[in-house]
């Protein structure tokens, strides 16, 4: 539609035709768009979840010596699991802000159920 001389529709024209790697605006969705509210919304959303998760594990843990809180996944995810049924999302979120700790790439319902998280 760029190229149609009889197209009238001027959000098309107004954008440039190809971004490239390097560019800030490569990969990401124009400034006002539906697109970047959605993502924002989105990222939001996921935020609160995280903050969520990370209240439930203050509640539901034990503090250790060294004065954090922990709980195992097995009981987290029992906890957790009647409000959402994205914990292993979430705890892999937690633990990409450093939010959280435990051994593993991944968790798994009963095989890891012992395995200790720990709130930082």
């Amino acid at each position: 539609q760029r190229k149609n001389p009889f197209s009238s529709d001027d959000r098309l024209a107004s954008k440039p035709a190809h971004t490239h790697r390097g560019d800030p605006a490569y990969g990401r969705p124009p400034e006002g768009s539906r697109t970047e509210q959605r993502g924002k919304d989105a990222h939001s959303h996921v935020g609160k979840e995280v903050e969520e998760l990370c209240s439930i594990i203050r509640r539901t843990g034990e503090v250790g010596e060294d004065g954090h809180v922990s709980v195992t996944f097995g009981q987290l995810f029992e906890t957790y699991v009647t409000i959402s049924n994205k914990v292993v999302g979430i705890l892999l979120r937690a633990r990409k802000h450093g939010l959280v700790h435990f051994e593993g790439e991944m968790l798994w319902q009963g095989k890891d159920d012992d395995v200790v998280i720990t709130l930082l």
